[in-house]
């Protein structure tokens, strides 16, 4: 065993002992009915603020909160220990519904929560976006609530459009002639930048696939070399190819792409809104003052951003207190906490709250326009919805690359089809 693998295995065995000491502290925490609620979070701001408000829910319901935080691997390393072995030392969990949601629910860790959800009209479900509600439901069946959510959304360069007599692109048509226009006309300085790693870019890539009128899976099967599908490839690939950064390299992720917007090396950016702070915060970027914000660009079949939960909150199937667990659940989701969380700067799922100017009131005035107009539109999804995503993406992504470098998109599709379709079929 190597120096990597012996220390994520220190890593899972330290946050198993800490879970374990945390048990064995007096309580009866495992017990049906405890007063004592165990939650498992990742290291977030959502998190943060969470932590915060927990002694008002304790002081209402008379509960004790056990929270237990970590980082994502070992959250992940945790889930995978625990839930694997049936464990009931966790009753909420928080979770990523599109990174590992299908496999949870398929392999039975999380409770069916539909009842639950219905049950209490003043808490109200059908608040929930559409989109994140889709996500957090699997065959029929309510398994999470989301309480983080995002989309896709275009940063632009209000200076550049200026001095181009450009209005903001409203069509892929338009987004592609403006980032021509100024990349022309400003040698140096890109037309457009986004992701362009294989499996990075597949979650902004999702928004054009679905906006082209593709998806990654269609009745099954794969469908990543339809025609709707590889035009979006050539498309997405060909904005970065012709008018994209010099040398661009194929592995950025939105760190690498954020920083050469932000550093005033590109006019457009397409991403997630939950990341706007990067642009402007004048802190962190040259441009902030110039930074504007608008929906996605419609394509043949319209403006179709991805809008889904980032994280979720479930319980745990093998709870003996999913009763209590329920409480915490509805507290951490209510209208109010959602206002507090949002107007700290965490984009939540309710849309009452997106539709209270106090929940915008934190935002720039056309970013809270462009998240209205896409949540509305949004999809539920931003990755093929299947149990090994990480092995997915890499698949499908292999064609974004291919229109990147300028090679033969469609060829690549065809070939991630057949790979892909053979992953499906092991998938079942």
């Amino acid at each position: 065993m190597g120096r990597k693998e012996l220390s994520r295995t220190a890593a899972v065995l330290t946050a198993l002992a800490l879970g374990l000491t945390a048990c064995g502290s007096g309580d009866d925490g495992g017990a049906e009915g405890s007063d004592t609620v165990r939650v498992t979070v990742a290291n977030h701001v959502w998190t943060d603020t969470i932590k915060e408000a927990i002694p008002e829910f304790e002081e209402e319901t008379g509960l004790k909160v056990e929270l237990t935080q970590l980082g994502e691997d070992q959250l992940s390393d945790q889930y995978n220990v625990k839930l694997n072995a049936g464990s009931d030392e966790i009753d909420v969990m928080m979770y990523r519904p599109l990174q590992e949601g299908r496999l949870f629910a398929d392999n039975g860790y999380l409770a069916d929560l539909t009842d639950r959800v219905e049950a209490n009209a003043d808490w109200e479900w059908s608040d929930f976006q559409e989109g994140p509600v889709t996500a957090t439901t699997f065959e029929d069946k309510v398994v999470g609530v989301p309480i983080i959510t995002e989309r896709e959304v275009l940063y632009y360069r209000k200076d550049l459009l200026d001095a181009a007599g450009l209005e903001v692109p409203a069509t892929m048509e338009e987004l592609e002639a403006a980032a021509k226009t100024i990349s022309e006309a400003n040698p140096g300085t890109a037309g457009f930048v986004a992701r362009t790693g294989k499996s990075a870019a597949v979650t902004q890539f999702s928004s054009f696939l679905f906006s082209f009128g593709g998806d990654f899976i269609e009745d099954g099967e794969s469908a990543v070399s339809s025609k709707e599908a590889k035009e979006a490839y050539a498309f997405y690939g060909g904005l970065i190819n012709n008018y994209g950064p010099e040398n661009v390299s194929t592995d950025m992720s939105w760190s690498e792409a954020m920083a050469i917007f932000t550093q005033g090396g590109a006019a457009f950016y397409t991403e997630a809104d939950s990341l706007y702070k990067n642009a402007t915060d004048p802190a962190k970027s040259k441009v902030a003052d110039t930074v504007g914000f608008a929906p996605l660009p419609a394509g043949p079949a319209g403006s179709k951003p991805y809008n889904i939960p980032s994280w979720s909150l479930a319980i745990n199937e093998a709870s003996q207190n999913q009763d209590n667990a329920w409480k915490f659940i509805e507290w951490a989701t209510s209208k109010d906490m959602t206002m507090q969380i949002q107007q700290g700067g965490v984009p939540g799922p309710r849309a009452s709250v997106w539709a209270d100017a106090g929940g915008t009131s934190t935002y720039p005035e056309d970013l809270a326009e462009a998240i209205s107009i896409s949540a509305e539109n949004g999809v539920g999804h931003d990755r093929p919805l299947v149990k090994s995503v990480g092995e997915a993406r890499e698949i499908v992504g292999a064609p974004i690359v291919a229109a990147i470098t300028g090679a033969d998109s469609d060829a690549e599709a065809d070939t991630a089809h057949e790979a892909f379709e053979k992953f499906l079929e092991g998938e079942q």
